[in-house]
C-alpha cells in the first residue's frame, strides 16, 4: 500500500475578502476530489485573503498509478489562471516506512 499527498501553497489574485477566496479555492478542491478520487481540503491560511494552501492525499496499491494521479493533480493546479502556484511538496510513504 502506497500513500501519496501533495500540498499547494497558492498565491491568490485580486481578492479582497474571505468570501471571494472561498469562491475560488473551492472549486478547485471540488474538481479535484470530482476528477482524480483523490481527499482534498484547504489545509491552511484559512484567515489570509490572498494565500492559501490545498492538501490532498491518495491511497493506491501500485506507485506508478499514484504518480500519474498526483502528476495530473499537479497541472490542474498550476493551469488554473486565478491562481499562482508558489510551491508544491509531494511525499510518498509506503506501509513498510
Amino acid at each position: 500500500m502506497y500513500v501519496g499527498t501533495l500540498s499547494f501553497d497558492l498565491l491568490l489574485g485580486d481578492v479582497r475578502s474571505l468570501k471571494e477566496k472561498r469562491s475560488i479555492v473551492r472549486p478547485i478542491v471540488a474538481e479535484l476530489q470530482r476528477k482524480y478520487a483523490v481527499s482534498a481540503a484547504e489545509t491552511g491560511g484559512q484567515d489570509l485573503h490572498r494565500r492559501a494552501e490545498i492538501g490532498l492525499a491518495m491511497v493506491s496499491g501500485d506507485t506508478g498509478h499514484l504518480t500519474d494521479v498526483l502528476d495530473r493533480c499537479e497541472r490542474l493546479v498550476a493551469a488554473r489562471p486565478e491562481v499562482e502556484l508558489l510551491s508544491v511538496r509531494r511525499r510518498l510513504h509506503s506501509d513498510e516506512d
